[in-house]
């Protein structure tokens, strides 16, 4: 049996998930970024985090060359900064307020949290890279998270 690629991206589409920016400095020093959804807790003890990467993508390098990392959960008014994140725009970090975290990563003051991370380990897997990070700092605040499902991003609705 062959699955269809167009019906195995439109099934997991409707996985809703969060939407976060993931940030590092590349071997020049300069900030790089982007958009993620494939982010999820891995352990509590110790305090692992994963995310993953196309190979394709033009920041592999410098996120597999970066000791550190931050991932910045959005909440639903800075769906701008997403938007800029996701884009080809030549300054992605114009859109936000930003500051320096460990390892001088480039985190999001007003991110509904912030994971900032010490690279762990790198793992290529099929068309992607999963990077696992120990998380060395988190923090949190309070507001409604920007979701995104069936491609198109959406606002939290009632809790059940």
């Amino acid at each position: 049996m062959s699955l269809d690629v167009k019906q195995l991206r439109g099934a997991l589409g409707r996985f809703a998930t969060g939407i976060t920016v993931v940030t590092c400095r590349d071997a020049a020093g300069q900030r790089v970024g982007l958009t993620v959804n494939s982010f999820n807790a891995l352990s509590l003890d110790p305090p692992l985090i994963l995310w993953s990467l196309r190979n394709a993508s033009p920041s592999v390098a410098a996120f597999e060359q970066a000791r550190h990392f931050a991932v910045n959960v959005l909440g639903q008014a800075q769906m701008p900064v997403s938007q800029s994140f996701a884009s080809p725009v030549r300054d992605r970090f114009a859109v936000g307020d930003w500051a320096e975290g460990e390892g001088g990563v480039p985190v999001l003051r007003d991110a509904l949290a912030c994971f900032e991370c010490a690279l762990e380990n790198v793992q290529p897997m099929g068309d992607h890279r999963l990077f696992i990070g120990r998380v060395l700092a988190a923090r949190q605040a309070e507001g409604e998270p920007l979701i995104y499902h069936a491609g198109c991003y959406r606002a939290l609705g009632d809790v059940l």
